[in-house]
């Protein structure tokens, strides 16, 4: 396939698949007015339930185009036991922008609607920030050690705002999804960290802990969520190109134990601790399924 031929059909399926949003869009902004604008709590639940049937059936057309972009080749296990009308927190590693459709499509309809956490600034970007908004989608705020530095005051202003965010799942069964390194992993980014892990940057512990202390009592687990790309990562617009799209998905479901939503993360340094290791022993476990399922796939 020549340069010019690849950017075309990359082109073509980008355009496709923002064609796809539009559409989708429409309804979702009509649920979402008649949310801001009606703001009793009976018509704001079943606006909630119109826009997340919505956008299951926005996922299922996007998974359909997906897969007549390329070659793309899904392998998961786990799934069994997981229920639409369950609560849950997912946490997963992260690698590439296709992560998020990868995992709607996987999780659609077996879980409550998948929502996860975005940056804040993302609220701007063009169509989706007002869809993400109308979801629900929880925003972070993050402050980075340099700034909160130079301004003491905001400590624990980002970490209230997830709190805040995760308050409006009370009222439907949610899976909220983390991707708890913060970030795409890269190797220069491995490095720069100095992470500790072969696969993997090192996880960060804050939002995390807010969404279990916000939702704990209504989580029914952790499903913890490893994904390994055999032949490396693909780009969304690689993907679009026709890449060839290969992930092996493993998803655990863990017990959610009472010391982890009675903790408090901002005062308690004990818990902080304790978190911190719990979470390194996942990241641990997570990291070895990685190396063991690209050894498998003669990586």
């Amino acid at each position: 396939m020549t340069a010019l031929i690849r950017n075309l059909r990359g082109a073509a399926y980008f355009g496709v698949f923002t064609i796809n949003t539009l559409f989708w869009f429409v309804p979702v902004l009509a649920l979402a007015i008649i949310k801001l604008l009606l703001p009793v709590p009976a018509i704001r639940r079943f606006a909630t339930r119109l826009l997340m049937a919505v956008g299951e059936n926005w996922v299922s057309v996007n998974w359909w185009f997906m897969r007549t972009a390329g070659e793309f080749r899904v392998e998961s296990e786990g799934l069994d036991g997981l229920r639409r009308d369950g609560w849950y927190l997912i946490i997963a590693n992260h690698q590439t922008w296709v992560d998020i459709v990868i995992l709607q499509a996987v999780f659609n309809r077996r879980v409550p609607f998948l929502k996860f956490f975005i940056k804040q600034e993302l609220i701007w970007f063009p169509l989706l920030g007002i869809a993400w908004w109308a979801m629900d989608m929880p925003f972070m705020k993050r402050y980075s050690t340099s700034y909160l530095a130079k301004n003491p005051h905001k400590k624990g202003e980002d970490l209230e705002t997830t709190r805040r965010a995760c308050e409006k799942f009370r009222d439907t069964p949610t899976s909220v999804l983390n991707f708890i390194e913060g970030t795409r992993f890269t190797e220069a980014k491995r490095e720069a960290r100095k992470s500790p892990y072969e696969h993997l940057l090192q996880p960060r512990a804050g939002g995390l802990a807010i969404a279990l202390s916000s939702m704990g009592k209504l989580f029914t687990s952790v499903v913890d969520v490893t994904l390994t790309y055999p032949e490396g990562a693909t780009s969304f617009w690689g993907m679009c190109c026709g890449d060839a799209v290969h992930v092996v998905i493993h998803v655990r479901e863990r017990e959610l134990e009472n010391w982890l939503i009675e903790g408090d993360y901002q005062k308690d340094r004990d818990f902080r601790k304790r978190l911190h290791t719990w979470i390194g022993q996942v990241w641990a476990e997570k990291d070895a399924i990685i190396a063991k399922t690209r050894e498998s796939h003669g990586q």
